[in-house]
C-alpha cells in the first residue's frame, strides 16, 4: 500500500514538472550592455538563446543602424536575424524597441539614443 502511495505521488510530482518544463522557452531577461555611442541600451531579453548571443545581436544591430547616421535605419539581417524597431522620437532623442528574429530564436532590446 505504500509502495503505491509513493508510485502515485511520484507520478503527480512528475507530471506537475512536465507541465512547468514549457517555461523554458520563455523569455529571460538579460543585463543591457553598455551602449556604444551617446545613449544607452534600456532592456534586453531573448528566447530560446543565450543572453551573450543577445549582447552580440543588440551591439551588431546598433552598429548597422549607425552606419546610416545617428537617426539611420538598420535594413538588412544582424548575425543572421531579422530585425524590426518600432522607435518614438523627439528633436534630441530617439527612444526605440527593437525584435530581432531567427527562427524560434528571438532578441528583443531597447535603446534612449541621443541626436
Amino acid at each position: 500500500m505504500l509502495s503505491r502511495l509513493f508510485l502515485g505521488v511520484s507520478l503527480l510530482a512528475a507530471i506537475v514538472a512536465l507541465s512547468f518544463a514549457g517555461g523554458a522557452s520563455a523569455a529571460t531577461t538579460c543585463k543591457p550592455p553598455k551602449y556604444p555611442g551617446s545613449g544607452y541600451f534600456t532592456s534586453l531579453s531573448v528566447t530560446k538563446t543565450s543572453c551573450s548571443t543577445g549582447v552580440k545581436v543588440a551591439k551588431a544591430y546598433y552598429k548597422c543602424r549607425v552606419a546610416h547616421g545617428v537617426k539611420g535605419h538598420c535594413g538588412k539581417k544582424v548575425l543572421g536575424y531579422t530585425c524590426h524597431e518600432t522607435r518614438r522620437s523627439i528633436a534630441t532623442e530617439i527612444d526605440a524597441k527593437v525584435t530581432c528574429k531567427r527562427g524560434s530564436k528571438r532578441v528583443v532590446h531597447s535603446y534612449q539614443q541621443d541626436v
